[in-house]
């Protein structure tokens, strides 16, 4: 493969894999570097055969974790396959390179056999992703057990069901799936149970199939949306989601949440992460602001009072906007200032008719945002605005509508995540289901991007 051809493969297939990587130059390289190898600062080193005498620099936010270093060895040796058979026709090259892609992929949870039903079981949901059963889009759940092998009595195997029309209302994806072996034959059906507090990192919806799938079984779901995800060691290991593959790298994400501060609580991070995973598969969007310890009552100029859900933050926002308006030399709109907020906290709500906040209040009932459950988590950020939480936990607003600096680019939730980027971590979730952390770089003196998740 020419430098050319492995520039172009590296940019339509290689970076969409890894969510918010980037090419960030090139290096000289001999004979006796790896075709994969970590670099400085979170970059893999990669190029498209041993005898090549540059390697391309891959970046990005997080870390790159030795599994996917061998994923990527697994990919780039599956294209050199295809780029040896000097194919003309560049479609069918396409959907060649495509496949070695999910190859890798299956290839990196399972051994040879399973890969190969893996493989053909993924490529028919691909095809149910792209029609409907009876008007409806189709949800689908697969489990292949590594542990068990079907009786040769009565064999099905999976090529001659998955086609069938009726095969579309045998499993939710969710909660019930169709099991198979290692060797793609039909083992039966499963219902999983709901598990109290599952040990699994993956999206709400998805907890069940999650702790379902343990090292010897890999599940494999086809959502409405036409997602589809495959899951072991109860996680979400990869999802294939508008078409594109990605890897999630779970620990080390919630690691960057951290923002370099030794106050940060896991069990805070993990319920950021978790939740912007939930509404990212709730496709309702949304923004969620993680302060840093130092900066917090700074980021009360972007909240406006009636959104602020906290006694203690609202006595700090009180004394701002008193000083702010001391500086206008505005008597008179002092005087309403004052008058606003000289009654209590309480007060104030009723009076200025907070019903949002009230509400809110009522039903997070004092709690820390990581005590919350996750679904009332997922729906308060699902809302319309910014929800906003301090280095403790402190749910400071929920659907804040934020005052954003003046030349913000992007829509407005690009715009408010930008704009508290500045005080802490800021995650925007697109309706598309794509996650993006922004963070403030004081050397730079700009908010730069801390992750991406697709």
């Amino acid at each position: 493969m020419d430098k050319q051809a492995f520039h172009r493969v590296v940019e339509k297939l290689i970076l969409p894999l890894f969510t918010g990587s980037f090419i960030d130059g090139e290096e000289v390289s001999s004979s006796r570097d790896s075709e994969v190898a970590y670099g400085k600062q979170n970059s893999l080193l990669i190029k498209p055969n041993k005898l090549a005498d540059y390697r391309l620099v891959l970046k990005r936010g997080q870390p790159f974790k030795m599994s996917e270093i061998n994923l990527l060895k697994t990919i780039i040796s599956e294209f050199n396959t295809i780029a040896e058979l000097n194919l003309e026709n560049e479609n069918y090259k396409k959907t060649l390179q495509d496949q070695a892609i999910e190859k890798a992929i299956c290839l990196s949870v399972s051994d040879g056999e399973t890969a190969i039903t893996m493989q053909g079981i993924i490529s028919e949901l691909n095809k149910w992703a792209s029609r409907t059963y009876e008007g409806k889009k189709v949800e689908l759940g697969i489990i292949i057990n590594q542990a068990v092998n079907c009786s040769e009595d009565e064999q099905i195997h999976f090529s001659k069901v998955m086609t069938r029309d009726f095969f579309a209302l045998l499993s939710d994806g969710k909660g019930s799936y169709i099991e198979f072996d290692k060797n793609g034959f039909l083992l039966g059906y499963v219902q999983s149970t709901k598990t109290r507090q599952p040990q699994t990192i993956t999206p709400y919806m998805f907890e069940n199939v999650a702790a379902f799938c343990n090292e010897k079984k890999i599940g494999i779901t086809l959502t409405e949306n036409g997602d589809i995800l495959i899951f072991r060691n109860k996680s979400l290991m990869f999802s294939k989601r508008l078409g594109v593959w990605n890897v999630y790298s779970h620990d080390e994400i919630i690691q960057l949440l951290s923002n370099r501060g030794n106050y940060s609580l896991k069990d805070i991070r993990r319920s950021i992460y978790y939740t912007a995973l939930d509404v990212s598969y709730g496709y309702s969007g949304g923004c969620l602001i993680y302060l840093n310890k130092d900066t917090a009552e700074q980021a009360l100029t972007h909240i406006n009072a009636h959104d602020i859900l906290d006694e203690r933050y609202y006595e700090i926002k009180r004394k701002q906007e008193i000083a702010n308006a001391s500086k206008l030399y505005n008597l008179h709109f002092l005087s309403q200032v004052e008058e606003m907020f000289k009654v209590p906290y309480q007060q104030f709500l009723v009076e200025q008719k907070c019903y949002k906040s009230q509400c809110i209040r009522k039903i997070i009932n004092g709690k820390n945002f990581h005590e919350l459950s996750r679904k009332l988590r997922q729906e308060l950020v699902a809302m319309d605005g910014a929800t906003v939480v301090d280095s403790d936990g402190t749910i400071i607003a929920v659907g804040a509508i934020l005052k954003i600096e003046a030349g913000s680019e992007g829509g407005g939730r690009h715009a408010a995540a930008s704009t508290l980027a500045k005080y802490g971590i800021s995650i925007k979730i697109s309706q598309d289901g794509l996650l993006k952390a922004f963070y403030y770089d004081k050397k730079s003196n700009k908010v730069k991007t801390l992750f991406t998740v697709g």
